[in-house]
């Protein structure tokens, strides 16, 4: 992997292409990422590029002459986070991930990463944290048939049987019930990359991803390439 950035969701809309055809497009703000770290076979045991995103401020805890203790940004970026952060030369990010690029050695500690990383075209692969939906019925959570809805039915959108009565008398491990349904890590792979705009730090990629407005999203180049 050479490419890979983080951003945030800002929605979506809709772009025609140069042969007149009107694409849907998901918009995300792309970077600029910072370089905080870089992991070394000799010290870490692999390769990879630590980059942080989003700003942050520093939690401020101070006494009076009381002793009383008072604090600023209570979910800031504590002591020990931002001696990281200085160390690296950057002020202190929201969101630090890691990304094994096969380059890893090319980077610099405070070097940028931004939209432009990505061209036009590129296959990219999308993940984030997908849209909570809360305690949902079988229908909507595994997509199971409902029964008649007329007067004369008692089964509407009960999910029906789960399983034999007298053998074997249980329900088996795995069978799909109502639930909790979303909130977790989804990936979207091979999008296209439709428009980059290095300027607006913006990528416009083809088609849905997964996650709400403002939530945090990782774009790498596909492993699907070719496909």
């Amino acid at each position: 992997m050479k490419k890979a950035i983080l951003a945030t969701k800002i929605g979506m809309t809709q772009i025609f292409n140069a042969d007149g055809v009107l694409v849907p497009v998901t918009v995300l703000e792309a970077g600029p990422c910072v370089v905080t770290q870089i992991k070394t076979v000799e010290n870490d045991g692999y390769s990879a590029v630590q980059v942080g995103f989003g700003d942050k401020k520093e939690k401020v805890v101070e006494k009076d002459a009381n002793g009383k203790k008072s604090v600023a940004h209570r979910h800031g970026v504590n002591k020990a986070q931002m001696g990281h952060f200085k160390k690296a030369g950057v002020s202190g990010k929201r969101f630090v991930r890691e990304f094994k690029f096969e380059n890893a050695d090319e980077y610099n500690l405070a070097d940028e990463i931004k939209a432009d990383i990505f061209a036009e075209g590129d296959k990219v692969d999308v993940t984030a944290i997908s849209k909570g939906k809360g305690f949902q019925g079988a229908i909507k959570r595994l997509g199971q048939h409902r029964g008649p809805m007329a007067h004369g039915s008692k089964f509407h959108r009960h999910q029906g049987s789960n399983g034999a009565c007298s053998s074997p008398s249980k329900v088996f491990k795995g069978k799909g019930m109502p639930g909790h349904m979303g909130s977790v890590k989804v990936t979207t792979q091979n999008l296209e990359v439709v428009r980059v705009d290095a300027d607006k730090n913006l990528l416009l990629i083809k088609g849905a991803v997964p996650g709400a407005k403002k939530a945090l999203i990782t774009v790498k180049e596909t492993t699907r390439s070719g496909k």
